[in-house]
């Protein structure tokens, strides 16, 4: 019983992750809209108290996400996901985190049909706004997690300047 689950498991991950990989080959960011500098404390301070106010109730307060995140909900939905390192957001560049953030997860963030319970906040936060959260992400992150993650940008940046 117990291996089957984790079959299961690992065919849900499996699936989760080709899904995330599709996502990241769909986003197309706008030409000119560059990553601004994530680093800078006003920024971080700011995006601290939009992610309390928006994010926490369902990423948690310590960035912590939601428990048994890659369980799928009764409903079929996700959980969801930390935003520290033992998740995956530092796995993906800003640019899809932005998008994702903004828009949801609707096509083409996501395959047609896809549900979840994230919500775009076009209507709620500012491209700045977005930007600021995203910094206080990322500054919670190890120098580890935030090193992978700026070699995962560099490549990304490449790849789109082809």
């Amino acid at each position: 019983m117990a291996a089957r689950a984790i079959t299961i498991a690992a065919i849900a991950l499996a699936v989760g992750l080709g899904a995330l990989i599709w996502w990241d080959a769909q986003v197309h960011v706008a030409p000119g809209s560059a990553v601004p500098d994530l680093n800078a404390g006003e920024r971080v301070a700011a995006g601290r108290a939009a992610y309390a106010e928006h994010c926490a109730a369902c990423h948690g307060a310590q960035l912590e996400g939601q428990q048994n995140w890659r369980d799928r909900l009764p409903s079929g939905r996700l959980p969801a996901p930390p935003h520290d390192e033992t998740g995956h957001t530092w796995h993906h560049p800003f640019e899809v985190l932005f998008a994702l953030t903004k828009n949801g997860l609707v096509p083409p963030y996501a395959p047609q049909g896809y549900q979840s319970d994230m919500p775009g906040f076009a209507d709620r936060l500012s491209d700045d706004d977005i930007w600021n959260v995203l910094a206080y992400i990322r500054s919670r992150w190890s120098d580890r997690a935030r090193s992978a993650h700026n070699e995962l940008q560099r490549q990304h940046a490449a790849q789109r300047n082809r």
